[in-house]
Formats: structure tokens, sequence, C-alpha cells
């Protein structure tokens, strides 16, 4: 299985990629299945990253009085 990215932005291309030529259904089985195995890696890995921006923006966010709270991000609005 190939190195993950450094960067979000980078996983999230090359899962692309994944994606696109696993939606060709050109390749054999084998390279198939290590796509996929690479692309299931690179989603634990995005979700991980997420997580972590998600509770870095929820530490930083504060109140009108200066306190320091927590606000579930909402991803619609």
């Amino acid at each position: 299985m190939a190195k993950q990215p450094e960067s979000f932005e980078k996983s999230l291309t090359r899962l692309e990629a994944i994606v696109a030529r696993l939606e060709r259904g050109e390749l054999p089985l084998e390279e198939s299945l290590t796509l996929y195995e690479e692309g299931v890696a690179l989603v634990k890995g995005c979700t991980h990253r997420l997580d972590e921006a998600e509770r870095r923006v929820e530490r930083l966010v504060t109140s009108a009085s200066g306190e320091e709270t927590t606000v579930p991000l909402d991803p619609e609005g």
C-alpha cells in the first residue's frame, strides 16, 4: 500500500483519483483490491484529520464574555 500524502488536500485528491480509476472498471481484480485498500486508508486518514480540525475549531470558539465554550460545528450553515 502506498504511503499516505501529508496533507488533507493531497489525500483527497489521491482518493478522487482512486475512485475514478475504480469506477472505470478496467483494472484487474488484484489492482482494484490494492487501490480499494489504499482508498479505505485514505478515508480513515481524512476522517481523522477532519475530526482533529473540528476539535481545534471547537476549542477556539469563545463566548461574548470571553469564556471558552464549545459549539458543535454546523456543516450546513
